[in-house]
């Protein structure tokens, strides 16, 4: 597959990996950046090949970025768990059926949903700043479970703006800060990016080589991201979550209409 490509769309690539895996390691959204990239530079791949890569290159990116938010900040097991097994469950169901529905039905309402987030948290600016834990902690699990299964689906089947639906869940619903919110979310994406890997890879719809060296450059700015997300804290973590959604809304309007 290398022969194909030439070195200006391989540094094209590697530059939109290290990009993806940086804003993606602060507030989510790297797809935003990476997918189109692959779009571009692979435009003899099939769609399902495309997204197969894309999830292959950020599940290093992720991983990189969850186990670096470990050593700083240590949230609920139970919620690590309750959220990431559900949601690899999902991711799972939703790649088996990427390929059977049309995801074009689907960007009227992800698009509404953006746009809801993005007002929600523009006109809540101490929102996410300070934890405030809400629900009894069996709830919490109870909650997130629910969420993690419906948004991994989502992410399986089509994908964008997973992170901030992610991060919306555990500020608003749970009471996390966004910093932990993150982080929470970071290792619920590797368990909905292996998931969505697994049906992919099975079905041949993954660019292994290409996956793997965009992955090294993804982790190369996951690990930029997380430092200065940890450093920055809640408040920045929240500026780069709105610009990431706001994003999100554009491309998913354009798409659409």
């Amino acid at each position: 597959m290398f022969y194909e490509l030439t070195l200006a769309t391989g540094l094209f690539l590697l530059a939109a990996s290290f990009f993806a895996g940086f804003v993606d390691s602060i507030a989510g959204g790297g797809g935003l950046i990476q997918l189109p990239a692959l779009l571009i530079g692979l435009p003899k791949s099939g769609t399902a090949e495309v997204l197969g890569t894309n999830k292959l290159s950020a599940v290093f990116g992720t991983t990189t970025a969850a186990a670096l938010y470990r050593k700083q900040i240590k949230p609920d097991p139970k919620i690590l768990l309750g959220m990431g097994v559900p949601a690899f469950i999902g991711s799972a169901g939703g790649a088996v059926l990427a390929s059977k529905i049309p995801t074009s039905s689907m960007r009227p309402m992800v698009l509404v949903l953006l746009i809801i987030v993005a007002i929600y948290t523009w006109f809540k600016p101490d929102l996410g700043k300070y934890e405030n834990l809400r629900h009894l902690p069996q709830q919490r699990v109870q909650i997130a479970a629910i969420a993690g299964a419906v948004i991994g689906f989502y992410d399986g089947i089509f994908g964008p703006g997973t992170g901030s639906f992610l991060m919306l869940i555990l500020v608003v619903s749970l009471g996390y800060a966004f910093i932990t919110a993150s982080a929470i979310a970071k290792v619920v994406n590797v368990a909905t990016n292996v998931g969505a890997i697994m049906i992919f890879g099975m079905n041949g719809a993954v660019i292994w080589q290409i996956g793997i060296v965009m992955g090294v450059a993804n982790i190369s700015g996951a690990i930029l991201g997380s430092r200065l997300a940890i450093k920055g804290g809640s408040t920045l973590v929240r500026k780069v979550f709105l610009f990431v959604t706001v994003a999100l809304i554009i491309k998913v309007a354009i798409d659409t209409f």
